[in-house]
C-alpha cells in the first residue's frame, strides 16, 4: 500500500525528533517534485512485478507526511490490522478507516481484527508502526530502538498481541541522539539483515546481533554515513513471480560500497533503487517508510 500525497512538505512538528529532515527551500515546489518521485516509484515497483495498491491522500486537512503510511498502519498474515499512536498531531489525521476497506477490497485481504493503539496518544505514549518496529516475520521477533516515538511498554504490548518476541535496545546517531525510528538503522530480509551495528550502544550490541543472527541471515553492517543516506531504510518485497525484490533509494545505493551492495544482492533476487531525493530531504524518510506491506492472510 502506498499513499499518493496531496500536500507533501517539510513537517515542522516532526523535525525536533527527526534529525534527517532538512527545511524546504521556499522557491521549490516540494509537492510537485514529491508527486513526480512518487509516481516514478510506483511505476518502477510495478515494473518489477510488485503489486501496488495506491490510495490518494485527501488535500484537507493538509498531511505533509501522508506519503509515509507505515507509521500509522500495519497489515499481518493472520488478518490483523494495527493502528498506531503517532507523536505529531498533524500526522494523526493520516489514519483513515476508509483506507482499510479500500485496501482490503483491492488486495483481497480479509480483515479479521483491528488492534487500535492510537488512544495511547492521549497519554503521550507513541509507537509509530513499522518505523518503530522492524520485524523478523519468520522468527517472530520485533526489534525496536527506544526513542520519543517508540515507547517500550507499547512494544511489549504489541508483541504480546501479535505473538512476537520483543528485542528492545538503544541506538544513537553520530551526534549521540537516539534514532527517531528503528527502520533507519535496521532492515531484515529473508536471507540478509542490514544493520548499523556500531550505532547500537555497547551494552545492547551483542544481544541484538545475536538475535539477528538466529535467523541464519548474512549480517551486513553499515556505518553512520550510510545511515544518514538512508541505507538502513530498505524493504524486501515479494513480487508476483515469487521473487524477492529488495527496494532501496538511489541515494542509498550510491553511498554503499560495491562489496556491501554485492552482499545485499546475494541475499535477494533483485535490488530495486528508487530516486526520491525530495521525499528523503524534506520528509526525513525513505523508501521503506513509503511502503505499508500487505500480507496475504493465512
Amino acid at each position: 500500500m502506498m499513499i499518493r500525497p496531496a500536500a507533501f512538505d517539510y513537517n515542522s512538528q516532526t523535525a525536533a525528533s527527526n534529525r534527517m529532515q532538512e527545511a524546504a527551500d521556499a522557491t521549490v515546489d516540494a509537492g510537485k517534485f514529491a508527486l513526480a518521485e512518487f509516481d516514478a516509484a510506483v511505476t518502477a515497483l510495478r515494473g518489477a512485478a510488485v503489486p501496488v495498491c495506491v490510495v490518494a491522500d485527501t488535500p484537507l486537512p493538509p498531511k505533509p507526511d501522508a506519503v509515509f503510511p507505515n507509521n500509522w498502519v500495519s497489515w499481518h498474515a493472520d488478518g490483523s490490522v494495527v493502528l498506531y499512536p503517532m507523536q505529531a498531531p498533524n500526522r494523526r489525521p493520516e489514519r483513515r478507516h476508509e483506507i482499510l476497506e479500500q485496501v482490503a477490497v483491492e488486495c483481497g485481504y480479509r480483515i479479521r481484527r483491528v488492534i487500535d493503539l492510537s488512544p495511547f496518544e492521549a497519554q503521550g505514549r507513541y509507537l509509530e508502526g513499522t518505523g518503530s518496529l522492524v520485524l523478523d516475520h519468520v522468527g517472530r521477533v520485533a526489534f525496536a530502538c527506544r526513542s520519543s516515538r517508540t515507547d517500550e511498554t507499547l512494544v511489549q504490548r504489541w508483541a504480546e498481541q501479535l505473538g512476537y518476541q520483543p528485542v528492545v535496545f538503544d541506538a544513537l546517531d553520530r551526534a549521540g541522539v537516539p534514532f527517531y525510528h528503528t527502520n533507519v538503522m535496521l532492515s531484515i530480509g529473508s536471507r540478509v539483515a542490514i544493520v548499523a551495528a556500531e550505532a547500537i550502544v555497547p551494552a545492547d550490541r551483542e544481544r541484538v546481533l545475536t538475535a539477528l543472527a538466529a535467523g541464519s541471515r548474512d549480517i551486513v553492517p553499515i556505518d553512520q554515513a550510510a545511515v544518514a543516506a538512508f541505507a538502513g531504510n530498505m524493504l524486501e518485497l515479494l513480487n508476483r513471480s515469487g521473487q524477492r525484490v529488495y527496494v532501496l533509494s538511489a541515494q542509498a545505493q550510491r553511498t554503499l560500497s560495491p562489496d556491501t551492495l554485492a552482499r545485499v544482492a546475494a541475499g535477494t533476487d533483485q535490488l530495486l533503487p528508487l530516486t526520491i531525493p525530495t521525499i528523503e530531504r524534506l520528509g526525513g524518510g525513505s523508501v521503506r517508510c513509503m511502503l505499508a506491506e500487505v500480507f496475504s492472510p493465512a
